[in-house]
This record gives C-alpha cells, structure tokens and sequence, in this order.
C-alpha cells in the first residue's frame, strides 16, 4: 500500500491534471446530484408550503410522516427502491435499476423530506409574521403563497444547498439501486469506499478533496445567502 505522503501527492496530481476519469465521475456525481435536488425541490417545497398555509384533513398525518421520513436510513430507501425497480417489481418493465435515473430517484426521496420540512418551516414562520398584513389586503390563498414563497426566496435557496449538500454526500442507497458500475454509475462517494478497500488511495483521496471542497463551497454559500437575507429583511 502506497504510503500516506505519496498518496496524497498523487491525489493533487489527479486534481491538477483534470484527469479523465476523475473528471468523469465527479461529473456524473454532480448531474446526478443535482437533477435529485431539483426534483426533490419541486415536489418538497409545494408540499411544504402547502402544510404551512392550508388546514386540511390529514395535515397532522402528513406533517409527523414528513418529519419521520427525514430520519429514514438511506440503505432501507435504497432497498425499498431496488424492489420496486427490479426486474420482480412493479416497474421492472422501465429497466431503469443500475441507472443514474435510479440513483436520481433514490437521492430524491431521501432529499424531498427535507425540503418539504424546511420549507415548511420557512413559510410557516413568514405567514405568523406577515398574517395581519396579508390579511388587511384581503389576499386569497394562492396570492398569499406566492408573496409568502417570493419574500422567503433566499431562505427556500438555502434550502436547496442543503439539499444538495444531503444528496452529494449520499451513499448507501446509491450503491444498492446504482451498483456503482464503471463509467455508468460510479458516483463520488461509491467510488471512495471502492478504492479505499482496494487500497488506491490516491483516487480516492483525489475525490474526498474535492467532496470536501463542495462542501464548504455549499457551506459558505448558505452564510452568505443568510447574510443576504438578513440585510435584505432590515431595508
């Protein structure tokens, strides 16, 4: 095994150098990461704010299950998923498992509970905050949403970095439904745990830099969008 030092020079070397097949994972990670964290985004934000804003049967229901599926282990949504996707499951017919599709669906539902609690949480603060004005300007309750949704842009796109941040870092329900095949679904975070055990620790600390770097780039991002938000709330 390639010692420490080396390792880590080695790893540089594979950053600097663009080379090809850490370019090609990292890219793969980052499609497939953000294609989650959209989808994901689309379906937990409404969800969300919808739970904030309207009293309907079931609410209480919907907003416990919400809460409980953001501390679902990622490798029970990752089986859940591989039976469904599986040649015996109900959608085998799509031959969509060992696909970036089905890693996109898996980081999906492991990202949508939190957006969907975030959002929540976002809007559900702005309507206690904003309730009496809203109310004197006699706004229905899609007019309501839609202002509530505009003043809370910055907090929702937090939300999304923290999304992503989820989705980028995940693992193990990817390398169920994904198999972490070569050159077709073999993400950042399966590829690390591939190579550590083969002992190629250059590559595999090659992609924990730049895993890392994504996660303090996400990281600052969400301060400075906060201090955004914060300066925008005071003029």
């Amino acid at each position: 095994m390639q010692d420490f030092a080396e390792s880590f020079s080695l790893a540089f070397r594979l950053i600097l150098s663009a080379d090809a097949d850490l370019a090609e994972i990292v890219l793969l990670s980052l499609k497939v990461s953000l294609s989650a964290t959209l989808c994901a985004c689309m379906i937990g934000m409404s969800l969300g704010a919808a739970i904030a804003i309207f009293r309907f049967p079931g609410r209480s229901v919907l907003l416990v299950l919400t809460n409980a599926m953001m501390g679902l282990p990622p490798v029970v949504v990752g089986l859940a998923i591989y039976m469904l996707l599986s040649n015996a499951g109900p959608f085998g017919t799509f031959q969509l498992l060992y696909s970036p599709t089905a890693m996109i669906i898996a980081q999906t539902v492991l990202v949508t509970p939190i957006a969907t609690a975030l959002t929540r949480q976002v809007i559900a603060d702005l309507h206690t905050e904003y309730d009496e004005q809203l109310r004197s300007l006699a706004l229905g309750p899609l007019s309501t949403l839609t202002t509530l949704l505009w003043d809370g842009r910055f907090s929702l796109i937090t939300v999304m970095l923290a999304g992503f941040g989820r989705a980028v870092a995940e693992v193990g329900a990817v390398i169920i439904v994904g198999g972490n095949i070569n050159h077709v679904t073999r993400v950042m975070t399966t590829a690390i745990a591939l190579e550590t055990s083969k002992g190629d620790l250059a590559l595999a600390l090659a992609l924990g830099i730049i895993l890392i770097g994504i996660s303090i780039s996400v990281n600052a991002a969400l301060m400075a969008l906060k201090g955004t938000a914060r300066r925008f709330a005071y003029e």
